[in-house]
């Protein structure tokens, strides 16, 4: 049987990007299924805070207990997805130091930030700015995953790494955090 030489291009990973993507974001994505699985009015309600306030349409915490089938099943099945994202983002870069693993997994889960942020635009455009408004689930929400969005866009265009050959990602120049 012929070996296969692989010319997976490796790297080493600075220790922010080490606490973030390996421990914090799996942790706190952890934080978020045990919410939606085990708290599900909280999370509803703590969603629609403080957007709540302005839009008559969110039901408050008093009227979505107890909560539909339909939404229970949702929430579970988010939650789901949020132990999915911590298992993939924890295990599998863990497992690996290929460069193009590491860049295909974090492009998608930038898409996904994308599409969390785009989520939550039914809670009004200050939801996304009015930091000081804010609770737990809001800086989960928005603030957590702009953070996470960019980490991902720093690492994705090679701030901080250094493929071993002194040129961040082989490219040629040396880009530091």
């Amino acid at each position: 049987m012929a070996t296969q030489t692989t010319t997976a291009s490796t790297f080493n990973l600075p220790l922010p990007y080490r606490l973030f993507f390996l421990l914090i974001e799996p942790i706190s994505t952890l934080l978020g299924a045990y919410y939606a699985y085990f708290k599900p009015s909280t999370y509803l309600s703590e969603t629609a805070f403080p957007a709540a306030n302005f839009l008559p349409s969110n039901p408050s915490t008093s009227n979505i207990i107890p909560l539909p089938t339909s939404s229970l099943v949702t929430l579970q099945q988010l939650a789901n997805l949020y132990v999915a994202f911590a298992i993939n983002e924890a295990l599998v870069l863990r497992s690996t130091s290929d460069l193009k693993v590491w860049r295909a997994l974090l492009l998608g889960l930038l898409i996904a930030d994308f599409g969390h942020l785009w989520s939550v635009r039914h809670l009004g455009l200050g939801y996304y700015w009015r930091v000081w408004e804010w609770n737990a689930m809001a800086w989960g929400n928005v603030g957590f995953v702009y953070v996470g969005a960019t980490m991902r866009m720093c690492f994705l265009v090679g701030v901080g790494l250094d493929d071993g050959k002194g040129t961040a990602t082989g490219k040629g120049r040396k880009k530091d955090l």
